[in-house]
């Protein structure tokens, strides 16, 4: 018998850990290759790790709520035959240490466990409290101290502390009494952090008898956190601009009923409005791209992300990897795919990685413009307002006249750092342009 290490597989460029929520499978269950055996979740999307061989589970490494790094081990398995495809299972953290020329990976994975011990010596667990490497990293550098710590209310399993309960703690920390007993002899640890010092003091929010507390859900903690970091991190600017899209209305209404028999598909505004984003990024790639320090990338592949609305309120975003290559009905197919996937929490985590431009439709809500957020750390977000059918001016060789038209807002966020005014202008003219410009007679 040989055994196998399951090890959390690469979800994506930016994911380096994923939180366990929970274990499918438990010790001595019999798996099957490409069966779940638990499920994680990242700050952007919940997934599932399936086995790669069939066997038995010996071993569970990590518990629920524990944080994984990506590339570490979090089981084992027993597996019939040879070792082919297989690794021993783990061994101890001086083993792995002393493998560093044979498994440079599974000795990196021990180097970090062994560095993680030796700054997290000063927090202890405390009496049935148990405090993760992560926590406990945490704590440290950000000055709280043991009494703190033994103070956080814990949403995970048994009350533990998690990675989210630190982050609202650290936001909330300013208007935080400290506690009694921190000795005098902490005070130097404590001066260091400036996060703390520098943010203003919030004002408790009293609630009454009547009120209803609702606990914010794992995936609001992280927007709410994403989108602060966000408005921190970049200069926003808007530009706003309307477009006449009558053309595109009476387009779609003559064909989307035979694009529906022939594609199986429903044909809405969405793909037609992402294929001229694709067209006008083209054209400015100055806008396709992030900033780094002081260094600027520009993205080789045009990356669409689509915000879109999932059953709990809350907000996804999943990328059309290299938009400017697809046609019309391949942008439809792939806008209803990932908008329906997204709706029933199918999504995987490469479908939410590699974005390099957003955007968001308000006018699903009834929202003719907006502002948004730009979804870090690319440097542009368009908002799509509501079509609205107005009166408006029309210009022809014979003249002008009052016609009903289809008009909308597009309203263009960019990063003020990189993306100045004439170039945020410029983008979101070229798109509505595009729009303008729509073939009536475009064959499908």
């Amino acid at each position: 018998m040989a055994k196998f290490e399951l090890k959390l597989p690469k979800m994506g460029e930016s994911v380096a850990e994923a939180t366990i929520t929970s274990w499918l499978k438990e010790v001595g269950d019999t798996i099957e290759a490409d069966e779940a055996v638990l499920e994680i979740a990242t700050d952007k999307v919940d997934s599932e790790v399936p086995s790669e061989v069939d066997g038995v589970l010996i071993e569970k490494l990590f518990d629920v709520d524990d944080v994984v790094q990506v590339g570490q081990t979090i089981a084992v398995i027993e597996i019939a035959g040879g070792d082919s495809g297989s690794s021993e299972a783990p061994k101890s953290e001086s083993a792995k240490v002393e493998e560093t020329q044979v498994v440079p990976a599974v000795a990196e994975v021990a180097k970090t466990v062994v560095a993680a011990k030796e700054t997290t010596t000063s927090i202890v667990n405390s009496g049935e409290r148990f405090y993760s490497p992560l926590v406990k990293n945490m704590a440290k550098e950000e000055g709280i101290s043991q009494a703190e710590l033994d103070g956080i209310p814990g949403t995970g399993k048994e009350g533990r502390v998690t990675k989210n309960d630190m982050l609202t703690y650290i936001e909330s920390r300013g208007s935080q009494p400290q506690p009694e007993a921190v000795k005098s002899e902490d005070a130097p640890k404590l001066a260091p952090v400036k996060a703390a010092e520098s943010k203003p003091t919030v004002a408790p929010v009293v609630a009454s008898g009547d009120d209803e507390i609702v606990e914010m859900t794992r995936m609001g903690k992280l927007i709410a956190h994403h989108m602060v970091e966000s408005v921190q991190t970049s200069a926003h600017v808007q530009s706003f601009i309307e477009a006449d899209v009558t053309k595109i209305w009476n387009w779609r209404k003559k064909v989307k009923d035979e694009f529906f028999k022939r594609e199986g598909e429903n044909l809405t505004f969405t793909p037609i409005f992402m294929e001229a984003v694709a067209k006008a990024l083209r054209d400015f790639p100055m806008m396709n791209i992030s900033l780094q320090g002081d260094t600027i990338i520009k993205k080789k592949h045009i990356n669409l992300g689509m915000a879109a609305a999932l059953g709990d309120g809350n907000l996804i975003v999943p990328v059309i990897k290299d938009a400017d290559q697809l046609n019309l009905v391949g942008m439809t197919k792939k806008v209803n795919d990932l908008a329906t996937r997204a709706r029933d929490n199918q999504l995987k985590p490469d479908d939410i990685q590699g974005g390099t431009y957003t955007v968001t439709n308000v006018g699903t809500f009834g929202s003719i413009m907006g502002t948004p957020i730009i979804n870090q750390p690319q440097v542009g977000i368009l908002a799509l307002g509501a079509i609205r059918k107005v009166p408006a001016v029309v210009e022809t060789a014979e003249g002008d006249f009052i016609g009903i038209r289809y008009r909308m807002f597009l309203s263009h966020s960019y990063d003020h750092r990189v993306v100045n005014g004439a170039l945020g202008g410029q983008f979101v003219k070229a798109v509505k342009e595009y729009l303008e410009s729509w073939d009536s007679n475009r064959e499908i």
